[in-house]
């Protein structure tokens, strides 16, 4: 907890770290969900568990989900990720217990949005998707989680079975408090719209896709 100084001159108190805002039930096309919502104080993102089922303390099966607007919303192959958010929230109603947690202001590896079409239009001339951060003067990935474990925190959790193919999001996840018990590999077909994002995500940023291996028939 910091302090500002207010419009009268005297010090007033501002807000830090992540502070639970609603519960509310939230019935969804993959089952019955709790949206639990938080304000991240640090940054001025609303962020959002979903949380399905009983989920206790240890082992609870968890995806920390990047928001995406192309690939959420729109459907886009440029990448993998509406599948994967389709593919947790399945795994989750699937175990009867789990945790979502949808992290605003991740766009683009933390970009934004209109970074990331940047980046895209030139990874459409021929740039990998590092590459074109890069030529943007931008960062590779500005991803921050500590607002996750904090939300993890916050709903009582110790443990995870992460779903992830990203080997930081466990080690970020672990230097927060958070214990990831197990990776849970979260893998989709990919397609020839995105199968040379995703052979970069793992040879440049050590993602762990074995499933490409098999498809060397994609250009």
């Amino acid at each position: 907890m910091t302090e500002k100084i207010g419009v009268l001159g005297k010090k007033t108190a501002k807000r830090t770290g992540v502070e639970r805002i609603v519960n509310a039930p939230l019935p969804t096309v993959y089952g019955q969900f709790r949206a639990v919502g938080y304000i991240d104080h640090d940054r001025g993102d609303e962020q959002v568990a979903l949380v399905h089922g009983e989920i206790g303390t240890d082992d609870v099966l968890t995806r920390l989900h990047s928001e995406c607007l192309t690939g959420d919303a729109f459907g886009s192959q440029h990448c993998e990720c509406g599948d994967q958010l389709a593919s947790a929230l399945k795994a989750v109603v699937a175990e009867g217990s789990g945790i979502v947690v949808y992290l605003r202001g991740h766009e683009g590896r933390g970009i934004g949005l209109l970074a990331k079409l940047r980046a895209m239009a030139l990874q459409a001339e021929g740039l990998d998707t590092v590459e074109a951060n890069l030529a943007l003067g931008l960062p590779v990935d500005a991803r921050d989680y500590g607002v996750a474990a904090g939300m993890l925190h916050d709903l009582g959790v110790n443990s995870v079975r992460l779903m992830s193919n990203n080997p930081r999001k466990r080690e970020a996840l672990q230097q927060h408090g958070i214990e990831v018990a197990e990776t849970v590999p979260l893998l989709i077909p990919p397609c020839e719209s995105n199968i040379t994002y995703l052979r970069t995500k793992r040879e440049r940023l050590d993602h762990v896709l074995p499933h490409l291996d098999a498809l060397a028939h994609l250009s």
